[in-house]
């Protein structure tokens, strides 16, 4: 491949992975930093209704807290748990699975709420957002459920973040040292520890990150994913929507702001309320297959690597798509 083609691409993907390595770094340094300051208690306190349920160990409430303001550094957080030992795979992909509902609400108030319903009017903007409201709040309940049912002791290591990182020794010098400058020295080593961790997770996961994803920008500059559209519509077909449905599912497949456009001067007219909202999780169903190749593949790759990065989009995609067909179904019978 000729080096003027690959330049274009490293301009472009190298800002987003700089700002994704950012958020990251936030949730990484964050989380030896609550574990470091005992702070696991005071933030965890309400998220303590669904992770205690789960059987998931109280580290992981923080995340979910931070996952509300940044899903990345949310991500960023139980990554590190999982590095260190607080949680096994299969208790990170219930803790993955309970976070869905807090990343959706940061969106609440940087995406749908300015934008996507003035475009949509009141009655129908208020109707998808709280479909997408339920359909998240659903797996995050899953979630809940599957930790209740498939976790254990075993698969969580409370303690573990503490005692990787040295930071237990750490905790007790400040509360049994009564001398300011001793209490500033265990400050500045809990804060250099939970740094030069950040530090060692970035090196591990920025390259790994910047090369999938200029290897799948590449893949999609030469690959013609119009193809996906072809799926919108026989699924139209099938739950009974009209034909003006199609070209609204393939506009909001690749952007949602533009499809919300273009359904909604057809609201009213073509198009009943409940079916425009249908159409548009229909769109939504086709987007997964887009968003997941351009940005999951490689932010979960990045952040998991291969293996456990294909377990996380499999469940986050698979739960998705099920219970967005489920929403469907009730707004079409």
């Amino acid at each position: 491949m000729q080096p003027s083609a690959v330049l274009p691409v490293l301009f472009e993907v190298l800002p987003r992975v700089a700002r994704i390595a950012a958020y990251i770094a936030v949730g990484v340094f964050a989380a030896n930093l609550v574990v470091a300051f005992g702070l696991v208690e005071r933030i965890a306190g309400l998220s303590r209704y669904l992770t205690s349920p789960a059987n998931l160990p109280d580290e992981v409430g923080t995340a979910i807290v931070t996952t509300a303001a940044s899903t990345t550094a949310g991500y960023g957080m139980l990554a590190e748990f999982r590095e260190s030992g607080v949680l096994d795979d299969r208790a990170t992909l219930v803790a993955v699975t309970i976070n869905t509902f807090f990343g959706f609400v940061q969106h609440i108030f940087t995406f749908y709420w300015p934008v996507l319903i003035p475009i949509l009017g009141r009655e129908v903007g208020f109707m998808y957002v709280g479909a997408r409201a339920a359909i998240a709040l659903a797996i995050t309940a899953t979630g809940v459920v599957a930790g209740a049912v498939l976790l254990s002791d075993r698969n969580t290591t409370p303690v573990a973040v503490a005692e990787t990182d040295g930071s237990g020794g750490a905790v007790d010098a400040v509360d049994s040292d009564d001398d300011a400058g001793d209490t500033d020295d265990s400050l500045r080593e809990m804060v250099e520890d939970a740094a030069q961790s950040t530090w060692k997770k970035l090196r591990r996961i920025v390259p790994r990150l910047a090369v999938v994803y200029v290897a799948v920008t590449l893949l999609l500059r030469t690959t013609d994913l119009e193809s996906f559209a072809a799926l919108a519509s026989p699924l139209t077909n099938l739950v009974g929507l009209p034909g003006a449905a199609v070209p609204v599912v393939v506009a909001f497949a690749f952007d949602t702001t533009t499809g919300a456009a273009t359904i909604a001067p057809a609201i009213g007219e073509t198009f009943t309320p409940k079916q425009a909202v249908a159409t548009m999780l229909i769109g939504g169903i086709i987007s997964f297959a887009v968003s997941t190749f351009k940005r999951s593949i490689p932010f979960q790759y990045g952040i998991w690597g291969p293996e456990f990065g294909s377990k996380v989009i499999a469940v986050n995609t698979g739960l998705k798509i099920v219970f967005i067909a489920v929403a469907v179904a009730l707004l079409v019978t």
